[in-house]
């Protein structure tokens, strides 16, 4: 039987015993909030044990390291990303980036805590006994990016789960208060307050729990902005998304001066 590419490195990544989260695309198509990803993100616990670990999944997946900086646990925790492409016949050409720490995310052991592990009996694709997942709220931490793409998928992502707690889609797997449509506690809307981005949901939250709106210290326009209608709440949306795009910039500033000295050094 011919596996799929991810479905390959999924399996290789389990029976090596890596302690791993799945991330970006793979995450969020399994979360439902997109259609299509070529790569697989992992993070990975930067221990000395794990990394051997990993190190033997990607012998066996045949993987070559493609760009700069090397594995190692130096460069994993001070947030640097590792980049390799696997030429198993069942893997060939599907990248595989390995993070250890992301921007503004708890360290890895508080994440493997939240972990969500999606159960794949109803699939093909055996020997795959759960992947584990990073958290659908680590998730969304993790695509405050720069990038455009990132997003349309952290809106929708925090979108499903609200939707899901209405009862108005079917739960994501480990989505929160989407296990319990009926009774979203005070957690979930001071939540859903401080990360939905759509006008009119932010409204309804807020009318729901309206104790809650001035409770969001990275969202002080909240209240004033709901008075003023929609129009307001989308100019400070897009103030903060610009922020945002700003401070990972900085964040990876100083990360691309470092992998640019190594390529010169070489």
């Amino acid at each position: 039987m011919t596996r799929h590419p991810i479905h390959r490195a999924l399996l290789t990544l389990q029976k090596c015993n890596v302690r791993h989260l799945v991330m970006g695309g793979q995450a969020c198509i399994l979360y439902g909030a997109a259609e299509f990803s070529r790569d697989l993100d992992v993070a990975i616990l930067a221990g000395a044990e794990n990394i051997d670990a990993l190190r033997a999944a990607l012998a066996e997946l045949e993987a070559e390291q493609i760009f700069l900086p090397p594995l190692e646990i130096s460069y994993l925790d001070r947030g640097h990303a590792c980049h390799f492409r696997c030429h198993h016949a069942e893997a060939n050409g599907l990248r595989l980036d390995v993070m250890s720490r992301m921007r503004g995310c708890d360290p890895f052991p508080l994440l493997w805590e939240r972990r969500t592990i999606l159960d794949l009996a109803g699939l093909d694709l055996q020997g795959i006994e759960g992947v584990p997942l990073l958290s659908l709220r680590d998730l969304v931490q993790c695509k405050k990016t720069q990038r455009d793409k990132d997003w349309s998928m952290l809106r929708r992502l925090v979108e499903i789960e609200y939707l899901a707690a209405r009862g108005h889609v079917p739960p994501p797997a480990g989505g929160g208060a989407a296990g319990q449509p009926d009774a979203p506690t005070e957690g979930d809307a001071l939540w859903w307050l401080a990360e939905l981005r759509s006008p009119p949901y932010l409204e309804e939250v807020a009318k729901a729990f309206p104790g809650g709106v001035g409770r969001i210290p990275s969202r002080p326009w909240l209240r004033d902005a709901l008075s003023k209608g929609p129009d307001a709440v989308e100019t400070c949306l897009r103030d903060e998304e610009f922020r945002i795009r700003e401070e990972d910039r900085a964040y990876w500033r100083p990360l691309r001066e470092e992998l640019e000295r190594m390529r010169r050094a070489r």
